[in-house]
């Protein structure tokens, strides 16, 4: 049964509508709405002991056994009235947790105000779409409402791995898979080694971490497949640059040929406070034209970003372009802006061609 002051920290966080709490011992719970941390002053300090009753009454013992073994868990959690995706770990030797809430409701692209060029997404038959961005800023999201624009119009079997299973997708003309890591399959690389006897169309590899998992990935799109994933990278020249490096020297020119030959878009986003209150996302997007590819294969990802600004026409949009939009329409303030800008100097240009259009 669930400790009674976790389940009010719980529900405290549904009723604020904020995305994450945060436990950790001898301080104020805090949580997290619109991206700013805020302490929850109404139930006190929680200790050392009691944190372990907290921690203890939101796992399985299973999961309490491999918490003591290695340290730290990723896990899902559905108390009923929320679901929420938990990570409980060791800091200064006392239990802590952080927990995400994930939408019972998968999200529609319009509802999140992304352009046309993320519905198109769903369109694909194969490829490689890498939807990139910091830690809470969305990209499981926008992942989710494309899946499920793909199971609400296509005959299709969608396989998902991931680590845990954030959004649940109700299966409407597709068939779906998700497989959780630990609990479905014990690891990335054996599920996405096994996936192709599955019969997969699209395949969602929750997140990229080392050099099997991108290996198997994109060798699930060289063979025709829809591959998504997930990075932490700022930018789409940062994203090739990071999956790039993971491979030894001697396979970097190999790994280049399969990326450009695969991938179709990446995507990085932001979520930027707006001057309303609540956040709106910020994008790059890069299509994976002839001149990317090129670059790609050539190993000249320094020209990705010229490349992205000079070619609107065919979908592409800089971080910049999608701020400065933003602030001519009046939803975030310049300063705002520049704070999640990647070169200042480009959005305050873009903003004045804006003003003076």
């Amino acid at each position: 049964m669930m400790n009674p002051k976790a389940e009010q920290l719980l529900r405290l966080v549904v009723a604020n509508k904020a995305s994450d709490l945060h436990l950790v011992a001898g301080v104020w719970p805090k949580m997290r709405v619109d991206g700013q941390l805020s302490e929850i002053t109404t139930l006190g300090e929680i200790g050392a002991k009691e944190m372990e009753e907290i921690v203890a009454s939101i796992l399985t013992e299973e999961q309490r056994a491999a918490v003591t073994k290695e340290r730290d868990l990723d896990f899902s959690l559905d108390t009923g009235f929320a679901r929420f995706r938990a990570n409980v770990y060791f800091q200064r030797g006392s239990l802590s947790a952080a927990l995400r809430i994930v939408s019972a409701q998968i999200p529609n692209l319009k509802d999140l105000h992304l352009p046309d060029v993320f519905l198109s997404l769903a369109s694909l038959k194969q490829g490689f779409i890498l939807v990139t961005g910091p830690t809470g800023h969305g990209k499981s999201t926008t992942v989710a409402s494309i899946l499920n624009e793909i199971n609400a119009n296509q005959s299709v079997h969608i396989v998902t791995v991931e680590d845990p299973v954030e959004y649940l997708i109700t299966p409407l003309k597709a068939t779906v898979s998700q497989r959780e890591v630990g609990y479905d399959t014990n690891s990335f690389d054996r599920a996405l080694r096994s996936c192709l006897r599955q019969d997969p169309n699209v395949v969602f590899v929750g997140e990229m971490r080392d050099l099997e998992t991108i290996s198997s990935a994109l060798t699930i799109a060289e063979t025709g497949h829809l591959v998504l994933s997930t990075l932490h990278t700022n930018s789409a020249s940062q994203t090739v640059d990071r999956i790039v490096d993971v491979f030894p020297e001697g396979a970097k020119d190999q790994i280049r040929s399969q990326l450009a030959g695969a991938l179709s878009v990446i995507v990085s986003q932001r979520l930027v406070p707006t001057l309303a209150g609540g956040r709106l996302p910020a994008y790059e997007v890069l299509v994976a034209t002839p001149a990317v590819k090129n670059a790609i294969r050539e190993g000249k990802t320094y020209m990705i970003d010229n490349i992205i600004q000079t070619s609107m026409d065919v979908g592409m949009v800089s971080l910049e372009m999608s701020l400065a939009n933003l602030v001519k329409s009046g939803q975030i303030s310049e300063e705002v802006a520049v704070s999640y800008s990647l070169r200042p100097t480009d959005l305050m240009s873009q903003i004045r061609v804006k003003i003076h259009a």
